[in-house]
């Protein structure tokens, strides 16, 4: 038996999550110019989170199908399972034709990830996981409660707002067999910037001269070029590279956050391998939450399966991401035009729905005290969460923040 007082003290990974103390801050202000810009969802020029019409369209035709409400098994339903593989590789890949790909319905991208590392864990007990600096603040728990050692290889230069691509090369230069890196497949979240095209390829060449697994998180397929340029990293590696995983997410594309719908997807070097993988991931998945939740998984193999659907959902997809895309512009001319002593151009090169500003914590602190603009300490914004209603008092608020 062991009391409260017996445990050992917190880890970084333990303690509060700085964006919900963020969201209860924000819901108790009552100016009605306050911004959140915190929270990692989309939002429309409403501030609303709305329920895409594809999904709605789709979650009728489950119900009226639906005969039973039966357990569906660890790695969830066929229809999806399949039609999430081929959006994430594209239905013509060579890994795909080979038969090398396995997918299973996991709860949310988060249970893609810890599906994962607990997969990764049995395969080697003292593997390294390397994550990006900065990487998604959640990454740090999902892996190391799982058992894993986790080591850094810097990623984003703050001071030109871009990847620091040579250095991370130089770091992982002696990452080796048996450890693992952790990339983000597009839309990195927190900074918004992603590797080139070029730079994948480099990446790849050096995986499989060191023989490092690659183990990508996809949280943002769609958001950032496409969902065919968002994906070239992975579909690139899965061309060269003997083995591979991938935990996507459909919060965001699909905009399931609450049904917590993801996938994990592990790449193997032939069809026997890839068998044996899938064995150890479903029985991570029994021995954690047993199997998956069927109704968003339903929807989102609905979606991929009907054409009319899909293509729906692919414009309602599109008019997201241009909308986002144009917000970055905006908000570069809205600054620029406030004559602010600081290139923000940055923000409009970059992709999907973060990005750092550039400010010191205490500019953050002043941003919310005086103006009611709430984001997290590291000055992240979701770009999502401005509109054309409250952009000019987000840049004249920033400019004068600036200028104090």
């Amino acid at each position: 038996h062991r009391d409260l007082h017996s445990f050992p003290t917190r880890r970084s990974s333990d303690l509060p999550d700085p964006i919900l103390g963020l969201i209860a801050l924000a819901n108790k202000d009552l100016n009605a110019n306050k911004i959140d810009l915190g929270v990692g969802v989309y939002k429309n020029e409403s501030g609303a989170t709305p329920i895409m019409t594809a999904v709605k369209t789709a979650e009728h035709n489950c119900a009226e199908k639906e005969l039973t409400k039966a357990y569906i098994g660890p790695a969830g339903p066929v229809a999806f399972n399949s039609g999430i593989r081929e959006l994430i590789f594209g239905a013509q890949h060579s890994a795909l034709q080979a038969e090398r790909v396995r997918t299973v319905l996991t709860p949310g991208g988060c249970g893609a990830l810890r599906v994962g590392a607990e997969f990764l864990k049995r395969c080697s007990e003292n593997a390294t996981v390397w994550v990006s600096d900065p990487t998604w603040a959640n990454h740090l728990p999902l892996l190391s409660n799982a058992g894993l050692q986790l080591a850094e290889y810097p990623y984003y230069e703050a001071g030109r707002a871009g990847v620091k691509f040579d250095e991370m090369m130089s770091a992982l230069h002696n990452v080796g067999r048996g450890d693992i890196v952790l990339l983000h497949g597009c839309c990195h979240n927190p900074c918004g910037a992603d590797l080139s095209e070029e730079q994948w390829r480099e990446l790849t060449a050096l995986a499989a001269k060191n023989g490092f697994l690659p183990f990508i998180d996809l949280a943002y397929q769609g958001f950032g070029r496409g969902l065919d340029e968002d994906a070239y990293g992975i579909r690139y590696m899965a061309e060269h590279l003997p083995e591979l995983l991938v935990a996507s997410s459909c919060s965001k594309n699909f905009g399931l956050y609450r049904e917590r719908v993801g996938s994990l997807s592990v790449l193997g070097d032939n069809p026997v391998q890839s068998d044996a993988a899938l064995t150890h991931v479903n029985n991570v998945v029994r021995g954690n939450y047993s199997m998956p939740p069927s109704h968003g998984g339903a929807i989102v193999g609905e979606i991929l399966a009907d054409s009319a659907l899909r293509q729906q959902w692919q414009r309602e997809l599109t008019d997201m991401r241009d909308r986002i895309n144009q917000l970055r512009v905006l908000l570069v001319d809205k600054l620029a035009a406030q004559n602010v002593d600081r290139d923000f151009s940055f923000i409009a090169q970059q992709h999907g729905m973060f990005s750092f500003l550039g400010l010191s914590v205490a500019q953050v602190d002043q941003l919310r005290e005086q103006f009611s603009i709430y984001m997290v300490g590291s000055s992240r914004i979701n770009i999502a969460g401005i509109n054309q209603a409250n952009i000019d008092y987000l840049a004249l608020s920033i400019a004068a923040v600036l200028a104090s």
